[in-house]
């Protein structure tokens, strides 16, 4: 897990200086990424994943709003829980090229736990949806609900995302 602490000294005249307590990568197990073909799958996947979500989002609210657009609201959820499977699948790859483990690595144990939950929920959409369980009202909540955990989900991978920048060898990183 990493860590930023501030610092503020009167020896630094009251500048506070962010010093990563806990390295987010070895260096070996930045080597690996920074040479893993899955580094770049997954950075097109990830803001591909994000442009899904944003187009069905508005599809499922138009839906609740207006009740026109159950079908084109059906299709969106099942492109983006397609668009989650991939990236999960393609991430844990990754994990397992990195960290030599393919889910739980030290450095993303909470971010796959939670995404655990984001797939769940989503898991729980297509079961309603193939099943024909529940209202169309009740299945477009699950896959809103789907989505809050998945915007938790992306948040805690851009912090990720951020602090392995932040880390990086040969950066400074100052704050006021």
């Amino acid at each position: 897990m990493t860590w930023f602490v501030r610092k503020s000294t009167p020896e630094n005249h009251g500048v506070a200086r962010l010093t990563n307590a806990a390295a987010l990568y070895t260096p070996e197990e930045r080597a690996r990424r920074d040479e893993s073909v899955w580094t770049i799958v997954q950075g097109i996947l990830a803001p591909l994943q994000f442009l899904i979500f944003a187009a069905s989002l508005f599809l499922v609210l138009r839906f609740f709003a207006t009740g026109q657009g159950a079908f084109a609201a059906d299709v969106s959820i099942v492109a983006k829980t397609i668009a989650l499977y991939a990236i999960m699948i393609t991430g844990s790859i990754w994990e397992k090229v990195v960290f030599g483990k393919w889910l739980f690595a030290r450095p993303f144990f909470w971010e796959d736990a939670f995404s655990m939950i984001v797939i769940a929920l989503h898991t729980a959409y297509l079961a309603m949806l193939v099943g024909g369980w529940g209202t169309i009202d009740q299945r477009l909540l699950v896959a809103l609900a789907a989505y809050a955990t998945y915007v938790v989900n992306a948040v805690q991978f851009l912090l990720k995302l951020r602090a392995a920048r932040l880390g990086a060898p040969g950066q400074k990183v100052i704050a006021g």
